[in-house]
């Protein structure tokens, strides 16, 4: 999107559609990860593409577009379940539910232990494994310090593979 980064406009529906194209699939697993079900999920992917509308942001690059994305859905995420009213109705984790991946992903025991982490560590793993960002590059999306991602990294490595039972997925995380 060639445009100049310090001007705010407003989207084509072509544009919003390409970025959708081109996102949509990180940012619902990213939503996935911090809500644990399908529906709130796709509700907070619809949110943050509303947000980009809204927001009128123009991008230098393909990296910058998926980090403001993926900031923007990592935040909503956080503020929806800090929400009041979160507390106050049904927790999902308590009905039956088939997982969009269980079926789709040869990873999906990965993916369901990694959901059970803390979520200082199935955020950074996320991030790492699945979307394949550095640590670097993650410490600066989690404003925290490359050191903390680091250890963070390394015991939820620790942690998954614990879980896993040293299992058929050992080597993923070598």
């Amino acid at each position: 999107m060639g445009r100049d980064s310090s001007l705010h406009t407003e989207y084509t529906d072509y544009e919003v559609s390409q970025i959708y194209q081109r996102n949509v699939e990180s940012i619902y697993r990213l939503c996935f990860i911090y809500l644990k079900n399908a529906a709130d999920a796709e509700d907070a992917v619809q949110s943050v593409f509303l947000k980009l509308i809204k927001s009128g942001k123009v991008f230098t690059d393909g990296e910058h577009e998926k980090a403001w994305l993926i900031v923007t859905a990592k935040n909503y995420c956080k503020d929806l379940l800090k929400s009041w009213w979160k507390f106050r109705r049904v927790r999902m984790e308590t009905l039956p539910e088939v997982s969009y991946w269980d079926d789709r992903e040869e990873g999906g025991e990965i993916l369901k232990q990694l959901l059970a982490l803390p979520p200082k560590y199935k955020e950074v793993l996320y991030l790492y494994y699945f979307e394949g960002y550095s640590v670097k590059d993650i410490a600066e999306m989690l404003s925290r310090k490359e050191s903390t991602v680091q250890t963070q990294w390394f015991n939820g490595r620790k942690r998954l593979r614990l879980s896993l039972k040293g299992g058929n997925h050992y080597a993923e995380f070598n």
